[in-house]
């Protein structure tokens, strides 16, 4: 799958792992903010979300942590690695 058209084109939901301080401070557009260490207690929302899901965090250290976690959960997602790299492909 392309992540890049996954992003131009809407397909799944865009999560930001960042601490809500950082989110705050410059975000994706209609991205969702769940912190990495509320990832294992909101697995059944990130499980109700339309796939697959996008992952974006700083640098894409903490994403790569959470994609991890979600593939052993069964959960179709990418990481994308920094939040600002999703608002590139989106323009």
């Amino acid at each position: 799958m392309n992540i890049e058209k996954i992003i131009k084109e809407k397909q799944g939901t865009i999560i930001d792992v960042r601490t809500p301080m950082e989110y705050r401070g410059g975000n994706v557009s209609g991205s969702i903010n769940i912190p990495l260490q509320e990832i294992p207690k909101r697995i059944d929302e990130l499980k109700s979300l339309e796939m697959p899901l996008v992952l974006c965090c700083a640098s894409g250290a903490r994403s790569e942590q959470v994609y991890h976690y979600l593939v052993h959960q069964g959960i179709e997602c990418f990481n994308v690695g920094s939040w600002q790299d999703v608002n590139r492909y989106k323009s």
